[in-house]
């Protein structure tokens, strides 16, 4: 399932692919014909499995992997225009800094790399590195840096050349869980600039925490595409749980199977499952069930999670197997070929 496309104007959009594809040595199909839109302005997260061509699809944008066949534009103009690279900050998946350089070192070498002027290089300096929370660090070489302050270095550089667009590839790769969440509202902060902020990340809680919208890649093509909620919409529900075995009053069976509730639980709890019930339908329920004397303990809003909704996109409806490159493809890779990521 994919969400109902929007028309939108092209120049909403920051990409705008219609037809990407990747066949390595050995024909091996990384990817299959990729359609993608990610709008200006979001926070968008690009998902898959190992081996579903993601990294790929970022080194394609980025002009580090020549595709077989490339239709679409990045900030208006067609993937792989130096106009259009010029634009964008990119932290690859990890990334490695000379570890003689100080972090204000580092900066200027990519701002100079990117023919930032001279005179915008410390100015833009002091402000990334006060939006990743690294001026303390400044003066400080790169190799005294834990895996967390580089990454946060990484994002800064990534920022050097005041781009419009910012992708980054991992960008909380082996980060502990109070540097992701640092890293996220750095996210969130670049974002509020303006910025397009593009994702590719494997750590699902962080994406569905952090973006607007998301694709979802499997065996090279895009399986799943859209904001979370669009795409979770038919999983909505309403859960009911009360305190006991379920009630014998005939008012409230009846709501029940008008509701097409599903019941489960045991003698001493009981769970409800209302499956596109909103607010006011369950309110005579819950009326219901007090006038039966029976307690109710908690009334809940759910839906289908990130977690749920990327495993189900990555199962074969037919064999019931995960739809990763690995099990489809790895075994006719041939050993020196490059990975498919």
């Amino acid at each position: 399932m994919t969400a109902a496309p929007m028309t939108l104007n092209p120049s909403d959009l920051a990409i705008d692919l219609s037809d990407v594809a990747k066949t390595y040595r050995g024909r091996v199909d990384a990817l299959r014909g990729i359609s993608m839109q990610v709008r200006r302005g979001e926070i968008f997260g690009l998902l898959g499995p190992n081996g579903a061509g993601k990294s790929t699809l970022v080194k394609i944008l980025m002009s580090v992997v020549r595709p077989t066949r490339c239709q679409g534009t990045m900030l208006g103009r067609p993937v792989g225009s130096r106009q259009a690279l010029l634009r964008v900050g990119y932290l690859p998946e990890n990334p490695r800094f000379p570890e003689y350089l100080t972090g204000e070192q580092t900066l200027h070498t990519f701002a100079m790399l990117s023919k930032v002027p001279r005179d915008l290089r410390r100015s833009l300096a002091e402000k990334t590195l006060r939006l990743v929370g690294m001026s303390d660090w400044r003066r400080k070489k790169i190799g005294a840096y834990s895996k967390g302050m580089k990454q946060r270095i990484g994002i800064a550089q990534a920022l050097m050349n005041d781009p419009e667009l910012v992708m980054l590839d991992e960008p909380t790769d082996g980060v502990d869980p109070v540097g992701r969440r640092e890293i996220r509202e750095m996210l969130i902060a670049i974002k509020a600039e303006g910025r397009t902020v593009f994702v590719n990340s494997h750590l699902l809680s962080e994406v569905e925490t952090l973006c607007d919208r998301v694709a979802i890649l499997v065996k090279g093509k895009v399986a799943r595409q859209g904001a979370i909620d669009d795409l979770t919409r038919s999983s909505r529900r309403y859960e009911v749980e009360i305190a006991g075995p379920p009630p014998s009053a005939e008012p409230v069976r009846r709501m029940i199977a008008a509701l097409r509730g599903q019941e489960s639980g045991h003698d001493a709890v009981t769970t409800y499952s209302l499956p596109g019930a909103d607010a006011e339908e369950v309110q005579p329920l819950i009326d219901a069930l007090r006038a039966a004397g029976v307690t109710v303990r908690a009334l809940r809003p759910a839906r289908q999670s990130l977690e749920d909704l990327f495993m189900e996109a990555i199962v074969d409806p037919e064999t019931g197997k995960h739809g990763g490159v690995g099990a489809a493809q790895a075994g006719r890779r041939p050993g020196n070929q490059p990975g498919v990521r």
